[in-house]
């Protein structure tokens, strides 16, 4: 048996454990064992964090199903409130990911266990549809946008995100992030959720979040203040500055909360 230390923690109900430089050689396998919320501890994704040459740390990302994912805009802020605790300050952060370099920039809050980052996303670029997408039976009079932000994603603007089936319509393109919105109910603020490519329905997806925000504003649900989109999901409030810090990028800002410390033996 090998004993591991893990933090867990969450991003608007999106959660996470995180484990620096576990000694285990199959980590899909951990991943799988440790997120299975009736026989593991439970999360949507096991991050690992490791040493590179240049970088704070490494995160990889290993959603519940044992798959590895590029980038999680909730996760790496999860990471990074991991990381800062670690430290002992709330410096700025330069993360190597899959996608590349992500820099988090962390505000500390009132309540110790929540702290505020905003993360520099990268560039919003367009995909090619993913396959079998025609099987989805998207009305074609509605809006859709294929976007990367170093992971893939499809935005589909609908009337009522509560009426769709979710579920359903991203288990026919299970290889990509599928993401429903609405506009408002604000004027400078969209309805969003999301099928996760790992890990099926969650309570909110930070790159989803980018990616919608980008789409919508494109698509002109909603406009902009002081450079924001709003984005409500399921677990909570995010908000996305577009064209942030340059043109073609975009910036993720919202919680990050602590749960537990956590012993296991694997």
């Amino acid at each position: 048996m090998t004993h591991l230390t893990l933090t867990k923690h969450h991003g608007l109900g999106n959660d996470f454990l995180v484990v620096v430089d576990p000694p285990v050689a199959d980590l899909p396998r951990l991943a799988r064992q440790l997120c299975d919320r009736r026989r593991g501890i439970g999360a949507d994704g096991l991050l690992v964090s490791t040493d590179a040459d240049g970088y704070d740390a490494r995160m990889t990302l290993y959603n519940a199903d044992g798959s590895v994912a590029e980038i999680s805009g909730n996760g790496i802020r999860c990471f990074a409130q991991a990381l800062a605790a670690r430290r002992g300050h709330h410096e700025p952060q330069r993360i190597l990911t899959g996608a590349g370099e992500r820099v988090v920039t962390l505000s500390p809050t009132e309540d110790p266990t929540v702290i505020h980052a905003a993360v520099d996303m990268g560039e919003v670029a367009a995909l090619d549809e993913p396959a079998d997408w025609h099987r989805i039976g998207a009305d074609p009079m509605r809006p859709v946008s294929h976007l990367s932000l170093g992971n893939p994603h499809t935005v589909v603007g609908v009337d009522d995100v509560a009426v769709v089936d979710l579920l359903a319509l991203g288990q026919v393109v299970p290889y990509v992030n599928l993401e429903i919105v609405e506009p408002g109910p604000e004027p400078h603020a969209i309805t969003m959720r999301v099928h996760e490519r790992g890990a099926g329905i969650t309570e909110a997806c930070g790159s989803g979040a980018c990616a919608s925000a980008w789409a919508a504003h494109q698509w002109g649900l909603a406009v902009l203040v002081d450079d924001e989109i709003l984005v409500h999901m399921d677990g909570g409030d995010a908000r996305v500055r577009l064209h942030h810090p340059s043109p073609g990028r975009v910036t993720l800002v919202g919680p990050a909360q602590f749960i537990a410390t956590i012993s296991v033996e694997v």
